[in-house]
């Protein structure tokens, strides 16, 4: 609990009418129906809803201050006629995020604070450090796509990066636990939309960038440009590990004051994967650092995941662990939820991916053929995200139609719009006859392993960890994983 007037001395306020220092606040909330009598409310300006619409429900659930960008009459009146505090400001998710980390006392500074960026990777970097970590004797937390944890403590999401307001309540909450570090996933919308704004990042990771999110970004340069954002803000004594094998990292870390790191495959650099390996049981590779190789061996698998392990390697440096302590953290950690997932049914083998882009399934169905060497079938079950970005959907339809020796298109998270209309857009790319369309992703599932060879690899392909199918705006209960083993 924190008076209002100490909370206004780190927001810019256009003005401020009532007594500040008469009041005392225990929440911040940007939903009105979570506001109760010592709640400040924050209207939001969201891309299907304004929260100004709804100050009015606030203000009758007890909001004692109201932070606004619109200065109208009406709404002035209310909180007038009910004693709330009126705060008016120019933008209310840059306010959030300076009054979310007032409210908080900062905890991002007393926490060492990891960011991770990019496209695809953020999730299995984000494993690999923690166990990394917590294996040299340094509780944790992490804020990411599968699941916010403090420790052990595991606490769901619906968001990569959620509003500014619950990171710093789960890092207030992390430093209360005595947790030494917190390793976030920071997405593209996040920095677009001013969610860790004025957080202190003591490392920065940048994985890679292909095309994504255009539904929100519209092009991809508006994507790197969010993208950029994190490095351009990141201090001087910050660590950014980066993908030097990416053609954009320059693009992105030109104007970064941080200090660097690098890692590749094909060139010099301070991190440098060599003699890459992976089948169905792991990845092994030998990573040369200050002239010394080191041998790694992971049972995650693929060579996205020999840059995500040499990532994570990266910033665990970069924290202060010993890179012997690091690769022996890549070892020990576990097999990430629905990332290149393997699930066995005699010889056939059942691969969970959550890849659902052109380029991460590309990967994921480049791996698998780079595996199986042509002697094994590959089957491919996939769809694409309703009310997401209608270009990659046929690209995706041409990558499983050209590296699958047959494909089942399916449903994904269909949301608002018509699932048939969805894979219409797929088939238009597919390029060959080589596939069946079936939209109940279950039985699409169950297609393909019960109609499939008893030695083919089955990759499942867009949800991954998710155990949710989002129709007509209603999420009911779906996971990939537990229908492909229902069929097994």
């Amino acid at each position: 609990m924190m008076v209002l007037d100490k909370i206004l001395n780190n927001i810019s306020a256009i003005q401020v009418v009532g007594n500040t220092q008469a009041i005392e606040i225990n929440k911040i909330s940007i939903d009105s129906r979570d506001v109760d009598p010592k709640s400040i409310f924050i209207a939001i300006k969201g891309y299907k809803l304004d929260g100004h619409k709804f100050i009015s429900q606030a203000v009758s659930n007890g909001a004692a201050a109201v932070i606004l960008e619109e200065d109208e009459r009406g709404i002035n009146q209310l909180l007038k006629l009910n004693g709330v505090v009126k705060i008016l400001v120019a933008n209310s998710r840059k306010t959030l995020a300076s009054l979310s980390n007032s409210f908080y006392d900062f905890p991002s500074r007393k926490l060492n604070l990891i960011g991770i960026t990019g496209t695809k990777g953020k999730t299995t970097t984000s494993y690999y450090i923690k166990n990394i970590l917590e294996n040299s004797g340094r509780p944790s937390g992490v804020i990411g796509t599968n699941k916010n944890m403090i420790g052990q403590k595991i606490i769901d999401t619906k968001l990569t990066t959620p509003e500014a307001h619950v990171i710093n309540k789960l890092m207030n909450d992390m430093v209360k636990q005595q947790c030494n570090d917190c390793i976030m996933e920071v997405s593209s919308h996040s920095l677009e939309l001013s969610r860790v704004d004025e957080l202190d990042f003591n490392v920065g990771v940048f994985t890679n960038i292909t095309s994504d999110h255009l539904d929100f970004h519209s092009t991809f340069n508006n994507y790197l440009a969010a993208k950029k954002i994190f490095f351009d803000n990141l201090k001087s004594n910050a660590q950014i590990v980066y993908n030097k094998d990416d053609a954009n990292y320059s693009a992105l870390l030109n104007d970064t004051v941080a200090n660097k790191i690098s890692y590749s495959v094909t060139s010099d650099a301070d991190l440098r994967l060599k003699n890459i390996e992976y089948d169905l049981n792991g990845t092994s590779f030998l990573l040369c650092h200050n002239s010394q190789d080191y041998e790694v061996n992971t049972g995650l698998i693929g060579k996205f995941n020999a840059y995500n392990s040499t990532a994570a390697i990266g910033a665990s440096i970069s924290s202060g662990i010993s890179i012997e302590k690091a690769i022996e953290g890549i070892y020990s950690t576990p097999q990430v939820p629905g990332r290149f997932e393997v699930l066995s049914s005699g010889d056939k083998k059942i691969i969970i991916d959550y890849s659902h882009t052109v380029d991460s399934l590309k990967q994921a169905l480049e791996a698998v053929k780079y595996i199986v060497k042509d002697e094994r079938p590959i089957y491919t079950v996939f769809g694409c995200g309703g009310d997401r970005d209608k270009t990659k959907r046929p690209l995706m339809g041409k990558v499983a139609g050209e590296l699958s020796n047959y494909a089942y298109v399916t449903s994904d998270n269909p949301r608002t719009e018509d699932p048939f209309e969805i894979i219409k857009d797929i088939e238009s790319g597919m390029g060959s006859e080589n596939y069946k369309s079936i939209e109940d992703r279950e039985l699409a599932i169950k297609s393909a392993i019960e109609d499939s060879e008893n030695n083919a690899v089955i990759l499942i392909a867009g949800k991954g960890h998710e155990n949710y199918q989002e129709i007509n705006g209603v999420r009911n209960h779906f996971s990939d994983k537990e229908v492909a083993q229902k069929y097994m």
